[in-house]
């Protein structure tokens, strides 16, 4: 696929079509991969992931000041970090599959960069801001309320996931909470771990992340997202 063809799918994806192509270009482009071909400091994603992210933290905070009238700044500000944090942004990207659109170095991409929470999570808040020099605030406005803050309470608990779900199963006394790793994959620069979310012997979630933390954060979401559902009874 041409790098026109893969804009162009990234652009039908997020239902954005840049003026300018060379600011999405920009914002997918890693510092590795300007390393790589000796095109400086500047070339590369690092000064749109700043604006992005200013122009994230005013929409975020916006959204969350009309929607909580009755919460506190303290609130607010949780609320808020969760929903802005690196591990969050990084399940955002993968809803649009952004790694896959990323210019990254020879090394960065064998090393799983891809995959890597820091990579997407900064080129997701430069798409932002390469939105935002684009078409504006409404645009960038649009987008982070189609991707990012589309279903906050879920976001908040993704954020807070494992907390919650410990609080849930002492508030039950229903048992132990407890975490398995099923799958441990790949060389140690790229691995990928699969975990499951016990109370006591009983399977409640399982998760894959590339670090067993991310992993267990999954596995402790998705059990949330089934008791609340009433599909799993401990």
């Amino acid at each position: 696929m041409s790098d026109n063809d893969k804009l162009g799918e990234l652009e039908n994806k997020i239902g954005y079509v840049f003026q300018n192509k060379k600011l999405l270009m920009l914002a997918l482009t890693h510092s590795s991969y300007a390393n790589d071909l000796r095109k400086g400091k500047m070339n590369n994603n690092e000064r749109l992931e700043f604006l992005g992210d200013a122009v994230l933290e005013l929409v975020s905070s916006e959204t969350l000041f009309q929607r909580y009238a009755d919460k506190p700044e303290g609130d607010l500000t949780k609320i808020r970090a969760s929903i802005v944090c690196e591990p969050t942004l990084a399940y955002c990207a993968e809803a649009i599959n952004l790694g896959s659109y990323l210019f990254l170095g020879k090394g960065e991409d064998a090393t799983g960069g891809r995959n890597r929470n820091s990579v997407v999570s900064d080129a997701m808040e430069a798409v932002i801001g390469a939105i935002y020099l684009d078409g504006g605030f409404a645009s960038a406005k649009e987008y982070i309320h189609r991707f990012i803050l589309n279903d906050i309470e879920h976001k908040q608990l993704f954020y807070d996931s494992k907390t919650i779900l410990q609080e849930i199963i002492q508030s039950r006394q229903d048992g132990e909470l407890s975490y398995e790793i099923l799958k441990e994959e790949g060389p140690d620069h790229n691995k990928s771990f699969e975990v499951r979310a016990l109370v006591g012997d009983q399977e409640i979630g399982r998760g894959k992340g590339r670090t067993k933390k991310a992993a267990e954060q999954l596995a402790a979401y998705n059990g949330i997202l089934k008791l609340k559902a009433g599909e799993t009874c401990i």
